[in-house]
């Protein structure tokens, strides 16, 4: 019969054996240089309720997706119902008369209960049939499907460069109103 002092001799080089061999392991997945993982178990900020990557909204009408929104980075505030985004592209669908709305922004908010997208920084909008607008911020209302800005707008389609302070985009026609101080050229090859 074994002695039991060899017993746990042997058990306790098992041991040692395998938490080296552990060490060992996770050494090598984790070279050094890496950022560390984040614990999932960090709080967030107080008034925020959950964070997401590269998250997806969209809203549906009659059983067809009318817009689709994808942004880098989401926090969302459920008390508030606002998703506040971050690099932002939001596509509108092709109607039967008209092309494709898309427009892109550095960051924004969607407040989902009101059908309100508030698009901040670098946002352009580029139409089916080659409209572009770019301006520092636009809000689009789901409930009436229009685009608004009260900031200074530049439009470029073909060879007509506009500039004007305000304007109002409808989505179904995608007709522009611009509101003041519009000043317009003709750009020549």
């Amino acid at each position: 019969m074994v002695s039991p002092v060899y017993i746990r001799t042997l058990l306790a080089l098992l041991v040692l054996a395998a938490i080296v061999g552990i060490a060992v392991v996770v050494l090598r997945s984790n070279p050094q240089g890496s950022t560390p993982v984040r614990s999932a178990n960090q709080p967030l900020p107080r008034n925020i309720d959950v964070a997401l990557k590269d998250a997806r909204f969209s809203e549906i009408q009659d059983g067809l997706v009318t817009w689709e929104l994808v942004a880098e980075k989401v926090t969302y505030d459920k008390s508030g119902d606002t998703a506040y985004l971050s690099n932002i592209r939001m596509e509108f669908k092709q109607s039967r008369s008209y092309g494709t709305i898309t427009v892109t922004a550095d960051r924004g908010e969607y407040l989902s209960s009101a059908k309100i997208v508030r698009l901040n920084g670098n946002v352009h909008v580029v139409t089916g049939d080659g409209a572009d607008f770019t301006t520092r911020s636009i809000v689009y209302s789901g409930v009436e499907g229009k685009f608004s800005t009260a900031d200074e707008v530049t439009f470029r389609q073909q060879k007509i460069r506009l500039t004007a302070i305000g304007m109002d985009l409808n989505v179904k026609d995608q007709r522009a109103r611009f509101t003041s101080s519009v000043a317009a050229s003709i750009v020549m090859d």
